[in-house]
Protein backbone atom coordinates (compact mmCIF):
# COMPACT_ATOMS: atom_id res chain seq x y z
CA UNK A 1 0.00 0.00 0.00
CA UNK A 2 1.56 3.43 -0.59
CA UNK A 3 2.83 5.45 2.09
CA UNK A 4 0.53 8.61 1.00
CA UNK A 5 -3.49 8.08 1.91
CA UNK A 6 -4.57 9.94 -0.90
CA UNK A 7 -3.21 7.60 -3.59
CA UNK A 8 -3.76 4.65 -1.50
CA UNK A 9 -6.97 5.28 -1.54
CA UNK A 10 -7.00 5.90 -5.18
CA UNK A 11 -5.23 2.59 -5.35
CA UNK A 12 -8.37 0.79 -4.19
CA UNK A 13 -7.66 0.79 -0.50
CA UNK A 14 -10.24 1.33 2.31
CA UNK A 15 -7.28 3.76 4.97
CA UNK A 16 -9.00 4.41 8.20
CA UNK A 17 -8.79 7.19 8.92
CA UNK A 18 -9.29 8.19 5.72
CA UNK A 19 -7.27 10.91 4.00
CA UNK A 20 -8.53 14.54 3.89
CA UNK A 21 -8.72 17.64 1.86
CA UNK A 22 -10.98 20.32 0.98
CA UNK A 23 -11.95 22.08 -2.09
CA UNK A 24 -10.68 25.70 -2.67
CA UNK A 25 -8.75 25.14 1.09
CA UNK A 26 -6.30 27.38 -0.51
CA UNK A 27 -8.21 30.54 -0.55
CA UNK A 28 -10.64 33.06 0.97
CA UNK A 29 -11.20 31.79 4.59
CA UNK A 30 -7.30 32.05 5.44
CA UNK A 31 -5.93 34.72 6.59
CA UNK A 32 -2.01 34.29 5.19
CA UNK A 33 -3.74 33.68 1.58
CA UNK A 34 -5.53 37.41 1.96
CA UNK A 35 -1.64 38.94 2.63
CA UNK A 36 -0.51 36.93 -0.34
CA UNK A 37 -3.21 37.79 -2.24
CA UNK A 38 -2.62 41.37 -1.98
CA UNK A 39 1.28 41.34 -2.10
CA UNK A 40 0.63 39.53 -5.79
CA UNK A 41 -2.05 42.82 -6.67
CA UNK A 42 -4.28 40.38 -8.83
CA UNK A 43 -5.78 37.09 -9.25
CA UNK A 44 -3.76 36.70 -12.56
CA UNK A 45 -0.51 37.23 -11.11
CA UNK A 46 -0.63 35.73 -8.49
CA UNK A 47 -1.97 32.57 -10.21
CA UNK A 48 1.35 33.36 -12.82
CA UNK A 49 3.52 33.81 -10.27
CA UNK A 50 5.34 30.54 -9.35
CA UNK A 51 6.84 31.55 -6.10
CA UNK A 52 3.15 33.16 -4.59
CA UNK A 53 1.26 30.51 -6.22
CA UNK A 54 3.33 27.60 -4.64
CA UNK A 55 3.00 29.40 -1.16
CA UNK A 56 -0.96 29.61 -1.63
CA UNK A 57 -0.99 26.11 -2.47
CA UNK A 58 1.14 25.01 0.90
CA UNK A 59 -0.67 27.07 3.47
CA UNK A 60 -3.79 24.61 3.97
CA UNK A 61 -1.24 21.96 4.13
CA UNK A 62 1.02 23.90 7.14
CA UNK A 63 -1.81 25.34 8.85
CA UNK A 64 -4.02 21.67 9.05
CA UNK A 65 -1.45 18.82 8.00
CA UNK A 66 -3.89 17.91 5.33
CA UNK A 67 -3.62 14.85 3.13
CA UNK A 68 -4.01 16.55 -0.37
CA UNK A 69 -2.13 20.11 -1.55
CA UNK A 70 -3.78 21.19 -4.64
CA UNK A 71 -2.66 23.07 -7.07
CA UNK A 72 -3.89 27.13 -6.59
CA UNK A 73 -4.80 28.09 -10.08
CA UNK A 74 -8.16 28.41 -12.33
CA UNK A 75 -9.78 26.19 -14.68
CA UNK A 76 -10.13 28.90 -17.39
CA UNK A 77 -6.02 28.97 -17.55
CA UNK A 78 -6.21 26.49 -20.37
CA UNK A 79 -7.83 28.55 -23.20
CA UNK A 80 -5.78 31.67 -21.17
CA UNK A 81 -2.77 29.89 -22.53
CA UNK A 82 -3.90 29.10 -25.96
CA UNK A 83 -4.69 32.71 -26.16
CA UNK A 84 -8.28 33.62 -25.18
CA UNK A 85 -7.95 36.81 -24.05
CA UNK A 86 -9.27 36.34 -19.72
CA UNK A 87 -9.57 39.11 -17.57
CA UNK A 88 -11.60 39.39 -14.22
CA UNK A 89 -13.51 42.26 -13.70
CA UNK A 90 -14.18 43.46 -10.43
CA UNK A 91 -17.06 41.82 -8.02
CA UNK A 92 -17.99 40.13 -10.72
CA UNK A 93 -15.36 37.16 -11.65
CA UNK A 94 -13.50 36.23 -14.93
CA UNK A 95 -14.36 37.51 -18.03
CA UNK A 96 -13.52 35.98 -21.57
CA UNK A 97 -13.10 36.99 -25.12
CA UNK A 98 -16.48 34.78 -26.41
CA UNK A 99 -15.79 32.07 -28.87
CA UNK A 100 -18.56 31.10 -30.87
CA UNK A 101 -17.81 30.84 -34.60
CA UNK A 102 -15.02 29.02 -36.36
CA UNK A 103 -13.39 32.42 -36.86
CA UNK A 104 -13.01 33.15 -33.52
CA UNK A 105 -12.36 29.54 -33.20
CA UNK A 106 -8.86 29.79 -35.12
CA UNK A 107 -7.54 32.23 -33.04
CA UNK A 108 -6.53 29.82 -30.83
CA UNK A 109 -2.85 28.07 -30.34
CA UNK A 110 -2.65 24.97 -28.45
CA UNK A 111 0.39 24.70 -29.35
CA UNK A 112 1.41 27.83 -27.54
CA UNK A 113 -0.05 26.40 -24.25
CA UNK A 114 2.99 25.06 -22.83
CA UNK A 115 4.97 27.91 -23.34
CA UNK A 116 2.30 30.24 -21.73
CA UNK A 117 1.72 28.18 -18.57
CA UNK A 118 5.08 27.31 -17.59
CA UNK A 119 4.62 29.60 -14.41
CA UNK A 120 1.69 27.22 -13.24
CA UNK A 121 4.00 24.12 -14.02
CA UNK A 122 7.13 25.87 -11.94
CA UNK A 123 4.73 26.43 -9.21
CA UNK A 124 3.91 22.50 -9.44
CA UNK A 125 7.53 21.95 -9.44
CA UNK A 126 7.88 24.36 -6.27
CA UNK A 127 5.31 22.66 -4.63
CA UNK A 128 6.37 18.76 -5.48
CA UNK A 129 9.97 20.09 -3.76
CA UNK A 130 9.04 21.48 -0.91
CA UNK A 131 6.93 18.44 0.14
CA UNK A 132 9.36 16.49 -0.75
CA UNK A 133 12.08 18.35 1.53
CA UNK A 134 9.78 17.91 4.34
CA UNK A 135 9.11 14.07 3.94
CA UNK A 136 5.37 15.20 3.91
CA UNK A 137 3.05 12.19 3.34
CA UNK A 138 0.87 14.85 1.44
CA UNK A 139 -0.34 14.02 -1.97
CA UNK A 140 0.24 16.99 -4.59
CA UNK A 141 -3.03 17.19 -6.83
CA UNK A 142 -2.91 18.93 -10.25
CA UNK A 143 -6.03 19.84 -11.82
CA UNK A 144 -7.91 21.13 -14.99
CA UNK A 145 -11.48 21.86 -15.85
CA UNK A 146 -13.39 19.44 -17.85
CA UNK A 147 -13.77 20.13 -21.43
CA UNK A 148 -17.72 21.57 -21.30
CA UNK A 149 -17.72 23.25 -18.44
CA UNK A 150 -14.64 25.22 -19.75
CA UNK A 151 -16.31 26.02 -23.01
CA UNK A 152 -18.94 26.80 -20.92
CA UNK A 153 -16.83 30.03 -20.52
CA UNK A 154 -15.30 30.41 -23.23
CA UNK A 155 -18.70 30.91 -25.08
CA UNK A 156 -20.95 33.16 -23.15
CA UNK A 157 -17.46 34.75 -22.34
CA UNK A 158 -18.70 35.06 -18.16
CA UNK A 159 -20.09 32.67 -15.94
CA UNK A 160 -23.65 32.39 -15.11
CA UNK A 161 -26.55 30.03 -13.74
CA UNK A 162 -27.47 28.30 -16.74
CA UNK A 163 -24.98 28.44 -19.41
CA UNK A 164 -28.17 28.46 -21.72
CA UNK A 165 -26.25 29.85 -25.24
CA UNK A 166 -23.62 27.26 -24.86
CA UNK A 167 -25.87 24.30 -24.43
CA UNK A 168 -28.14 25.45 -27.29
CA UNK A 169 -25.25 26.10 -28.90
CA UNK A 170 -24.16 22.39 -28.75
CA UNK A 171 -27.88 21.37 -30.06
CA UNK A 172 -27.90 23.97 -33.34
CA UNK A 173 -24.45 23.24 -34.35
CA UNK A 174 -22.54 20.67 -33.12
CA UNK A 175 -19.46 20.33 -35.53
CA UNK A 176 -18.60 23.37 -34.18
CA UNK A 177 -19.41 22.12 -30.88
CA UNK A 178 -17.30 19.31 -31.11
CA UNK A 179 -14.60 20.74 -32.85
CA UNK A 180 -14.37 23.41 -30.12
CA UNK A 181 -14.44 20.16 -27.48
CA UNK A 182 -12.04 18.35 -29.22
CA UNK A 183 -9.26 21.36 -29.11
CA UNK A 184 -9.80 21.32 -25.53
CA UNK A 185 -9.36 17.65 -24.79
CA UNK A 186 -6.48 17.36 -26.35
CA UNK A 187 -4.97 20.39 -25.19
CA UNK A 188 -6.41 19.06 -21.71
CA UNK A 189 -4.38 16.67 -22.08
CA UNK A 190 -1.36 18.47 -22.62
CA UNK A 191 -1.67 20.62 -19.90
CA UNK A 192 -2.04 17.71 -17.07
CA UNK A 193 0.55 15.78 -18.74
CA UNK A 194 2.92 19.06 -18.38
CA UNK A 195 1.68 19.20 -14.59
CA UNK A 196 2.81 15.79 -13.97
CA UNK A 197 6.25 16.01 -15.64
CA UNK A 198 6.08 19.16 -13.25
CA UNK A 199 5.57 16.85 -10.11
CA UNK A 200 2.03 15.99 -9.75
CA UNK A 201 1.35 12.95 -8.28
CA UNK A 202 -2.42 12.20 -9.04
CA UNK A 203 -4.98 14.87 -11.07
CA UNK A 204 -8.63 15.97 -10.86
CA UNK A 205 -11.03 17.25 -13.38
CA UNK A 206 -13.62 19.64 -12.31
CA UNK A 207 -16.88 19.62 -14.53
CA UNK A 208 -18.63 21.86 -12.69
CA UNK A 209 -21.44 22.65 -14.96
CA UNK A 210 -21.81 18.72 -16.10
CA UNK A 211 -25.57 18.71 -14.41
CA UNK A 212 -26.86 21.06 -16.57
CA UNK A 213 -27.02 18.47 -19.43
CA UNK A 214 -29.73 16.27 -20.27
CA UNK A 215 -28.83 12.59 -20.36
CA UNK A 216 -27.55 12.01 -24.16
CA UNK A 217 -25.49 15.36 -24.00
CA UNK A 218 -24.20 14.78 -20.86
CA UNK A 219 -23.06 11.33 -22.70
CA UNK A 220 -21.32 13.43 -25.47
CA UNK A 221 -20.14 16.28 -23.99
CA UNK A 222 -18.56 15.38 -20.51
CA UNK A 223 -18.18 11.41 -20.53
CA UNK A 224 -16.70 10.78 -24.10
CA UNK A 225 -14.29 13.85 -23.52
CA UNK A 226 -13.58 12.91 -19.93
CA UNK A 227 -12.90 9.15 -20.96
CA UNK A 228 -10.30 10.41 -23.77
CA UNK A 229 -8.50 12.30 -21.50
CA UNK A 230 -8.16 9.70 -19.05
CA UNK A 231 -7.31 7.34 -21.64
CA UNK A 232 -4.80 9.48 -23.05
CA UNK A 233 -2.91 10.55 -19.55
CA UNK A 234 -3.09 6.84 -18.81
CA UNK A 235 -0.94 5.59 -21.99
CA UNK A 236 1.24 8.76 -20.95
CA UNK A 237 1.57 8.15 -17.23
CA UNK A 238 -0.06 5.01 -15.96
CA UNK A 239 0.92 5.63 -12.62
CA UNK A 240 -1.03 8.91 -12.14
CA UNK A 241 -4.50 8.31 -10.87
CA UNK A 242 -7.64 10.65 -11.81
CA UNK A 243 -10.55 11.74 -9.74
CA UNK A 244 -13.11 13.10 -11.63
CA UNK A 245 -16.23 15.44 -9.90
CA UNK A 246 -18.39 15.63 -12.09
CA UNK A 247 -20.92 18.40 -9.90
CA UNK A 248 -24.71 17.53 -10.65
CA UNK A 249 -24.39 14.68 -12.22
CA UNK A 250 -27.61 13.14 -10.60
CA UNK A 251 -28.39 9.58 -11.49
CA UNK A 252 -25.80 10.05 -14.39
CA UNK A 253 -23.12 9.54 -11.63
CA UNK A 254 -22.74 5.74 -12.15
CA UNK A 255 -22.45 5.91 -16.02
CA UNK A 256 -19.68 8.33 -15.91
CA UNK A 257 -17.65 6.30 -13.30
CA UNK A 258 -18.10 3.22 -15.25
CA UNK A 259 -17.25 4.61 -18.64
CA UNK A 260 -14.69 7.46 -17.63
CA UNK A 261 -11.81 5.24 -16.13
CA UNK A 262 -11.05 7.25 -12.77
CA UNK A 263 -9.84 6.15 -10.09
CA UNK A 264 -11.23 8.53 -7.92
CA UNK A 265 -15.39 10.00 -7.69
CA UNK A 266 -16.11 13.37 -6.21
CA UNK A 267 -19.81 13.37 -4.72
CA UNK A 268 -21.29 16.83 -4.91
CA UNK A 269 -23.22 18.25 -1.94
CA UNK A 270 -26.78 16.59 -3.61
CA UNK A 271 -25.34 13.44 -3.94
CA UNK A 272 -26.59 10.61 -1.42
CA UNK A 273 -23.38 8.66 -0.34
CA UNK A 274 -25.38 5.43 0.23
CA UNK A 275 -26.58 5.47 -3.15
CA UNK A 276 -23.48 6.40 -4.37
CA UNK A 277 -21.77 3.44 -3.09
CA UNK A 278 -24.15 1.25 -5.22
CA UNK A 279 -23.59 3.17 -8.21
CA UNK A 280 -19.39 3.75 -7.87
CA UNK A 281 -17.12 0.29 -8.63
CA UNK A 282 -16.49 -0.80 -5.13
CA UNK A 283 -12.93 -0.36 -5.77
CA UNK A 284 -13.47 3.20 -6.85
CA UNK A 285 -12.78 5.79 -4.35
CA UNK A 286 -15.64 7.89 -3.38
CA UNK A 287 -14.20 11.70 -2.49
CA UNK A 288 -16.34 14.51 -0.47
CA UNK A 289 -19.04 15.29 0.20
CA UNK A 290 -19.52 17.43 3.56
CA UNK A 291 -22.14 20.45 3.13
CA UNK A 292 -19.64 23.62 3.00
CA UNK A 293 -22.28 25.01 5.00
CA UNK A 294 -22.56 22.96 7.33
CA UNK A 295 -18.44 23.21 7.97
CA UNK A 296 -19.74 26.98 7.83
CA UNK A 297 -22.33 26.44 10.80
CA UNK A 298 -20.01 23.93 12.95
CA UNK A 299 -21.05 23.18 15.90
CA UNK A 300 -23.51 20.23 17.09
CA UNK A 301 -25.01 20.14 13.34
CA UNK A 302 -21.06 20.04 11.83
CA UNK A 303 -20.60 17.10 14.22
CA UNK A 304 -23.35 15.78 12.86
CA UNK A 305 -22.93 15.59 9.09
CA UNK A 306 -19.30 14.45 9.53
CA UNK A 307 -19.99 11.76 11.54
CA UNK A 308 -23.01 10.16 9.22
CA UNK A 309 -20.56 10.72 6.31
CA UNK A 310 -18.02 8.74 8.20
CA UNK A 311 -19.56 6.01 9.32
CA UNK A 312 -21.22 5.57 5.97
CA UNK A 313 -18.09 5.32 4.20
CA UNK A 314 -16.31 3.18 6.57
CA UNK A 315 -14.95 -0.04 4.82
CA UNK A 316 -14.40 1.37 1.13
CA UNK A 317 -11.89 3.48 -0.78
CA UNK A 318 -12.79 7.37 0.70
CA UNK A 319 -11.43 10.23 0.44
CA UNK A 320 -13.64 12.96 3.37
CA UNK A 321 -13.81 16.55 1.11
CA UNK A 322 -16.79 19.06 0.74
CA UNK A 323 -19.44 18.39 -1.66
CA UNK A 324 -18.44 22.02 -3.03
CA UNK A 325 -15.66 24.72 -2.14
CA UNK A 326 -15.15 25.93 1.44
CA UNK A 327 -17.12 29.06 1.82
CA UNK A 328 -15.15 32.24 2.16
CA UNK A 329 -16.57 33.02 5.84
CA UNK A 330 -15.36 29.79 7.47
CA UNK A 331 -14.25 30.02 10.64
CA UNK A 332 -10.97 28.24 10.83
CA UNK A 333 -12.04 26.46 13.78
CA UNK A 334 -14.77 24.69 12.21
CA UNK A 335 -12.09 23.43 9.95
CA UNK A 336 -10.08 22.04 12.86
CA UNK A 337 -13.04 20.78 14.25
CA UNK A 338 -13.92 18.67 11.32
CA UNK A 339 -10.35 17.57 10.65
CA UNK A 340 -10.37 16.28 14.40
CA UNK A 341 -13.42 14.27 13.46
CA UNK A 342 -12.02 12.89 10.39
CA UNK A 343 -8.51 11.95 11.75
CA UNK A 344 -10.46 9.98 15.00
CA UNK A 345 -12.21 7.69 12.69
Amino acid sequence: MNEKPLLAALDGHSVWPPPAWMMRQAGRHLPEYRATRAQAGDFLSLVTTPELAAEVTLQPVRRYGMDGAILFSDILMVPWAMGQKLWMAEGEGPRLEPIQDLSALSRLNPVALRGNAAPIFETVARVREALDEAGSRTTLIGFAGSPFTVACYMVEGKGGSDFALTRELAYADPTFFARLIRILTDATVDYLLAQVEAGAEALMLFDSWSGLLSPNQFRRWVIDPTAAIRRAVAAAAPHIPMIGFPRLAGLMLGDYAARTGMQGIGMDTHTDPRWAMQVVPDNVALQGNLDPLALMAGGIALETEARTLLSTMRGRPFIFNLGHGIEKETPIEHVVQTLRLVRGG
